[in-house]
């Protein structure tokens, strides 16, 4: 007896939880419908608070008033989002097992007068049996799957730096061109299961108490001969055995750390070989040496042999190269990026610290010569007419915008193609200069014996979204139907435009459209009417809405859309605003810094698009604007700032100090700290490049590492990094937020090989031939990234096909 008097309590708790939850539907969903939203969740709030009523008075009516609600709630999900599983979980994940235990014996007896079970139960059994052929139908299909397969047939011959052709990785993205294509053949996709790590070797370099917080393990090894050659967020640089990754020297500029920077990064180094006529000429013992700029605004050169510094080069082997006044931090301008090394002279920008302030170092581009360390020219964009050296601190132009990644170059057209940022904020533009608008946010040619300018092509207008061009630029040969071969440069972006451009030129290869965007300046701001759009696009095909708001249940959705609703957002390029505007695609960018792997003869790129909303509040500034230190740290309180005391603790604070708005700059997210958007928010994909069509793309990475429990769903997830390929078919990426290397079938797309990595993989992988073991090895650093929350390590791994 007191066991049916306990289990008779189930009811009675089964009421209490549909109260609970109806009264929270009821509230969350009259606001939402007071900002013009949906009017399902005040609805089923009320639904369920009489569902609730009905089950306390013990009525069998409570069952088929939830069958009802479940049937609705299915109805309306599907109306809403059709057939997609991920979302269509959060609207049914409480209410689908909540059903289940409505199924149960101790809660159906006790409402049904013949005791009997299921009795009055029967609707509801229909309902979720009605429930599970929907969530199977849904689970069968994916929309979000695109399948095609890129014609396989080599389709040209390609020219190839003599060392690449050897087996080697000379340069950052495998050449100055800046592919990211290896033309080893040994792994393809028959054999490349059979890969296996070599060697792993631990850097030693992890995160100290003085470093900023985002500590990144970017780089891309490169290798000549026996050596690969890598560097350390703290700049070191290490020469490995390429065959057994055993250290052969170790080189510690003792790099001046601080809070004072933005983050600690190193994407590699770059590698300089004299010729026979000069090495005799010059009687160097750096006939072969290692370059590398670093975070505290230094150029050095090592012998790629020995890592000693190069006597002759500058100040025993480094050169000063801060660009900066009076007033400015060491810290806000950083070498992150490996220069360009080419006709002996040292191409290079530098990354200036994000919406710190209005008064920041120039971005200006430099080259200094290989041997000397001596300057040769400067392109300073504030003033691009004089290119002279101008060496002298204060004879740069402040603010400028800058090249903060990787450029590339054409050594027979004698061009440098430098990928440009923004200058100094990045959220309000009132008082930008006309030459900043007009370099920022774009692809600059410039001549590389003199750096002058030869041409601009810019990818956004006046630019107001921190769509920075972001990653190197890929020169490839297209022979296009009906116009022969044509010498192109292909850019990815942030917005997910892919911008194909005639190099000689810079006119667009596949068209380029201005359209009209949402209008509606910040207060004191202009906007461009019109921004360009590329024909050759990853930007998400939809826009943003409120029926694409996700959660891990029906509440926390609830309130992604409730905030949505609440947000600015007309589509891409909504001007920033004071109550908020949701940016998507978010200034992680659809394409970052890892940019697009080119497969040169299939003209095949690689690509790994991300789709992940940001919030952008501009907060008014006073006439006050105090120092700050690193980028998140407290913001003025408003006796410093003149301004609302709410602004004393607001996350993602960006003080722009000297404008007159700071900005909140945070992804948008759930309350649970999920996305609020709908997976997949990562994919990889192939594009053609004969046609410009993106041929396949599949979600891409699990949650494995960002869930508390470690279940590998494939919702495909962001990844920041880059992606390299191979001739022999194959493509390898391992920046996903989960900690695996994997490869795939170019021509399809298709996942063949993954391996666990012992940290986050961050970063892009290269490949090289070692004559030791006659086996081609596939390299990739495993460090993490402070800014994403992946796990720290200081690993650089190395994995071969097995030896028979």
């Amino acid at each position: 007896m007191q066991e049916n008097q306990h289990r008779s309590i189930l009811p009675s708790i089964l009421a209490a939880l549909l109260a609970l939850m109806g009264a929270a539907l009821v509230v969350g969903g009259v606001w939402l419908v007071s900002r013009g939203g949906s009017a399902y969740y005040a609805i089923a709030g009320a639904a369920l608070l009489a569902n609730g009523l009905l089950m306390w008075r013990r009525r069998p009516a409570a069952l088929w008033l939830y069958s009802v609600i479940l049937l609705a709630t299915m109805a309306w999900a599907v109306w809403e989002v059709g057939l997609d599983f991920w979302q269509l979980a959060p609207r049914g994940d409480i209410l689908v097992p909540l059903g289940l235990v409505m199924l149960l014996p101790w809660v159906v007896r006790p409402l049904s007068r013949t005791r009997s079970w299921p009795g009055p139960a029967w609707p509801l059994v229909g309902a979720l049996g009605i429930a599970v052929v929907v969530g199977i139908a849904a689970l069968a299909h994916d929309e979000h799957r695109l399948e095609g397969r890129i014609a396989a047939a080599p389709r040209a011959p390609v020219a190839l730096d003599p060392l690449l052709a050897a087996g080697d990785w000379p340069a950052y993205g495998g050449s100055l061109r800046g592919n990211r294509y290896s033309p080893l053949t040994q792994i393809t996709p028959a054999n490349v299961g059979g890969l296996e790590q070599v060697w792993r070797f631990e850097t030693g370099d992890t995160k100290t108490g003085s470093d900023p917080d985002e500590f990144t393990y970017e780089v891309t090894p490169i290798k000549v001969g026996n050596l690969l050659y890598v560097c350390t967020p703290h700049n070191l640089v290490i020469a490995l055995d390429a065959e057994t990754g055993r250290q052969v020297w170790r080189f510690d500029p003792k790099i001046r750390a601080s809070k004072d920077m933005q983050h600690l990064t190193c994407r590699g180094v770059s590698y300089h070989a004299e010729d026979a006529v000069a090495e005799q000429a010059s009687g160097t013992d750096c006939a072969q040496r290692i370059i590398m700029g670093t975070n505290d605004a230094r150029l050095i050169a090592l012998n790629a042999l020995t890592g000693r510094p190069c006597a002759g080069f500058g100040n025993n082997g480094q050169v000063d190269v801060w660009p900066g006044q009076a007033g400015q931090e060491r810290g806000w301008w950083q070498i992150t990026s490996p220069p360009v090394v080419t006709r002996d002279l040292i191409i290079f920008g530098g990354a200036v610290f994000d919406n710190k302030s209005t008064f920041m170092p120039s971005g200006v581009i430099r080259a200094y010569d290989v041997r000397t360390g001596s300057p040769v020219w400067a392109f300073d964009p504030g003033n691009p007419g004089k290119t002279s050296p101008r060496g002298t601190e204060g004879s740069f132009v402040p603010s400028s915008p800058n090249s903060w990644s990787m450029a590339a170059a054409d050594e027979e057209l004698g061009l440098v193609y430098v990928p440009m940022g923004m200058a100094a904020i990045d959220q309000w533009g009132g008082r930008r200069t006309p030459a900043t608008e007009r370099f920022a946010t774009s692809v600059l040619a410039l001549d590389i014996a003199s750096g002058q300018l030869r041409w601009v092509f810019q990818t956004v207008h006046h630019d107001l979204w921190d769509m920075d061009v972001p990653a190197q630029p890929s020169l490839v040969d297209l022979t296009l139907p009906g116009r022969g071969r044509v010498p192109a440069l292909v850019q990815s972006t942030k917005t997910g435009d892919i911008y194909v451009l005639d190099r000689r030129t810079g006119q667009p290869v596949f068209p380029v459209e201005e359209r009209r965007v949402p209008g509606g300046a910040p207060p004191g701001d202009r906007l461009s009417p019109t921004q360009p759009f590329s024909s050759v696009s990853f930007m998400p095909k939809e826009n943003a809405s409120e029926a694409g708001m996700w959660g891990a249940t029906m509440f926390d959705q609830l309130a992604c859309r409730i905030k949505f609703k609440g947000l600015r957002y007309e589509g891409p390029y909504t001007p920033p605003s004071l109550q908020g505007t949701l940016v998507y695609p978010g200034n992680f960018g659809v394409m970052d810094w890892g940019g697009m792997a080119i497969d040169p003869q299939r003209m095949i790129a690689f690509a790994h698009p991300n789709y992940i909303a940001f919030v952008d509040r501009l907060i008014p500034s006073g006439p006050v604007a105090p120092r700050f230190r690193a980028h998140g740290d407290k913001p003025p309180t408003p006796a410093d700032q003149n301004d609302e005391p709410s602004s004393a603790s607001v996350a993602g604070y960006n003080p722009n100090t000297g404008a007159p708005f700071a900005v909140a700059l945070n992804p948008f997210l759930s309350p649970l700290g999920l996305p609020c958007q709908s997976p997949p928010w990562g994919y990889v994909a192939g594009l053609d490049l004969s046609s410009g069509k993106v041929t396949w793309k599949h979600r891409n990475g699990t949650i494995r590492d960002q869930s508390p429990v470690p279940v590998p769903i494939e919702l495909g997830v962001p990844s920041l990094g880059g992606p390299m390929v191979m001739a022999g078919g194959v493509a390898f990426l391992g920046s996903a937020l989960d900690y695996y290397l994997r490869a795939y079938d170019t021509e399809t797309g298709e996942e063949l090989w993954k391996a666990r990595l012992p940290a986050g993989g961050q970063a892009s992988p290269m490949s090289y031939w070692s004559k030791a073991s006659g086996r081609q090895f596939v390299v990739i650093a495993a460090g993490g990234h402070g800014s994403l929350g992946t796990r720290k390590g200081d690993s650089i791994v190395a994995y071969a096909l097995r030896q028979e």
